[in-house]
């Protein structure tokens, strides 16, 4: 999580920057179309993947794995509640997989939280970790 300001943009205006500017142009699409990969990956995962295996993705994301550049394994301070609502369970499940991921050493959970390769390793390869036993 970064700052931000926001800024609200009247239509007419944003038409007439798209038609007269076309570096802009060029990055707005891109934005738009990143953006909406990501909606499509967000519906895929919340259809196919169980809650932790949600819960592990977000965490990645949020370490910028999977990007241009080296990963950043130390994430920004956020919530239980907030990461309940981003994978849509509840805080008690995030809190038994934060415990869960931390004792399988994928990542360190001390008032800073820091994700290790290892839980993008299990991730790709659906470790028999994260599988219950039958």
């Amino acid at each position: 999580m970064t700052e931000c300001v926001i800024m609200r943009i009247e239509k007419a205006t944003m038409v007439r920057v798209l038609h007269d500017e076309p570096a802009f142009s060029e990055m707005f699409l891109a934005y738009l179309l990143s953006r909406n990969a990501r909606v499509e990956a967000d519906l895929v995962d919340q259809l196919f993947n169980s809650s932790e295996k949600r819960l592990a993705r977000i965490l990645l994301i949020m370490a910028n794995f999977g990007k241009e550049g080296k990963p950043e394994p130390i994430i920004a301070k956020i919530s239980q509640e907030t990461l309940a609502e981003m994978i849509g369970t509840t805080r008690s499940r995030v809190s038994h997989f934060m415990n869960k991921f931390r004792k399988l050493g994928f990542i360190e959970y001390n008032g800073t939280m820091k994700v290790h390769t290892s839980l993008l390793n299990m991730v790709l390869h659906e470790s028999p970790e994260l599988r219950k036993p039958e």
